[in-house]
């Protein structure tokens, strides 16, 4: 796609308020895709104001026409999705068949999930001598990270339209242009003017502008637990509704049960998809020791086979970053058994898939969220071991237990301090609430837990 040189407010593409630019870079190759303009606190205003103004008519809306208008916001990402795969990879570097499967294919499913639910929710309810009246909070300000640029757009967007909220989106500087085939995507299907809008720009300026603004109402937010903070003390001073969905250090729990060689595989895999820029990615392993030596041996192997495949985080500084982490396991004892520190290859920002053996609980690599195609694997003695490792970080975004049976399973998932485990594998749903426990973040996203986010109550008693 060509590069919009404005943002897109109140229904059309307008200059921005100053002069500067963002280049995008292929983190793949460093070359530049297109500029896009550096919003500020003038171009936040423009796009909040004119949110304020669409917001009466757009909350007023009966709940089956927004559902209409989501579902023809599927239908435009549908037509598009390889022109979104394909704008993805050139942004974010992600091989083109993930791009196609994951970063297209999942935000459809979501926005799919959402124009069902706008329409089949239920925006009140009798309570006693009460009628309870579930109503849009008002004007929303979502900020979205890169690692997955559209379903994380798509993940706050849908549900605040569905509830009818309105919208002032900043994306991620890193992935702007997905952004902007979204603001096309949105206005083909015939939402109404100011229902949404787009502004790009760095985070210090246009994000924390739109997170200052007196005229939003809830701020809802995806990335660093370290920048979540701050929102949140903003948002907290203007008693402003916030969801932050932040940083995770997910634990993959293998208990002694399970068939070992499948946990570890689909383990690394989980890590090595997107070059292991994603949240909620099972970056700790943890074997019982009697057949820890075992689970190294194969994740070494099964690491091995994702050089060729994975492609590259998404800029210099996260790859100087990922492998500055890689050296702090080496400083620490840990022992590399797949993967290191050097640069695969001169050009383009990769890492090698990198595996950990002797990795503590205490070590900066097993407490810190890194963000990139690293695995620790960590020995317990026995299953409160193996708790007290799973549960002793400040994050709990996520997890995963294996066992011979999915009752085991389940009997340590329930006291694992996270808020979303998988089961022996169990397959992502677009309609299970998605969120953390502790540092990792407030409130939920997807399906109805999702939708609350965006909704408040008002009773009438009669």
């Amino acid at each position: 796609m060509k590069a919009h040189d404005g943002m897109y407010i109140d229904g059309a593409w307008r200059p921005a308020a100053g002069t500067g630019t963002i280049t995008v870079l292929n983190p793949a190759d460093e070359r530049p895709v297109g500029d896009v303009p550096a919003g500020d606190a003038q171009d936040i205003d423009a796009a909040v104001r004119a949110a304020r103004r669409a917001l009466p008519a757009w909350s007023a809306t009966p709940p089956t026409e927004r559902a209409a208008l989501i579902g023809a916001l599927r239908d435009r990402l549908v037509a598009r999705k390889d022109e979104i795969a394909e704008t993805v990879t050139a942004e974010l570097g992600s091989p083109l068949a993930f791009s196609e499967a994951v970063h297209a294919g999942v935000p459809i499913l979501v926005s799919g999930s959402y124009a069902e639910l706008a329409a089949t929710h239920a925006f009140e309810e009798q309570v006693g001598n009460s009628t309870v009246y579930l109503e849009p909070i008002g004007v929303v300000g979502a900020i979205t990270p890169w690692n997955y640029p559209l379903h994380q757009i798509v993940n706050k967007v849908a549900p605040a339209l569905a509830a009818g909220c309105t919208v002032v989106l900043k994306p991620a500087e890193d992935t702007p242009l997905t952004a902007q085939l979204f603001a096309e995507a949105v206005h083909e299907a015939g939402i109404p003017a100011g229902v949404f809008n787009l502004v790009t720009g760095l985070g210090p300026v246009a994000g924390q502008a739109l997170a200052e603004h007196e005229g939003v109402d809830l701020v809802s937010f995806t990335g660093s637990t370290a920048v979540g903070k701050r929102i949140g003390a903003t948002a907290g001073a203007a008693v402003k509704r916030v969801a932050l969905e932040l940083g995770g250090k997910s634990a993959n729990v293998i208990l002694p049960s399970a068939d070992l060689a499948k946990a570890v595989n689909v383990g690394v895999a989980n890590v090595m998809s997107n070059s292991g820029q994603t949240c909620s990615a099972w970056t700790r392993m943890l074997v019982h020791t009697a057949r820890y030596d075992e689970a190294v041996e194969l994740a070494a192997a099964a690491a091995a086979k994702y050089g060729p495949r994975i492609g590259p985080v998404v800029n210099a500084k996260q790859q100087a970053r990922v492998r500055g982490y890689i050296e702090k396991g080496v400083e620490e004892g840990a022992r590399i058994v797949a993967g290191g520190p050097e640069a695969p290859q001169e050009q383009g920002y990769y890492v090698r898939p990198t595996v950990f053996a002797d990795v503590t609980p205490e070590m900066t690599i097993a407490q810190e969220e890194i963000f990139g195609p690293v695995v620790s694997l960590i020995r317990y003695e026995d299953e409160d071991d193996a708790l007290r490792i799973a549960n002793g970080t400040v994050y709990g975004l996520a997890g995963a237990v294996w066992a011979a049976d999915d009752a085991e399973a389940i009997a340590f998932a329930r006291r694992m301090d996270t808020g979303q485990v998988d089961i022996n594998g169990g397959s992502f749903n677009p309609l299970a609430p998605f969120g953390g426990y502790k540092q990792s973040g407030v409130g939920r996203e997807l399906g109805a837990h999702g939708l609350a986010e965006y909704l408040q109550t008002k009773s009438l008693q009669f």
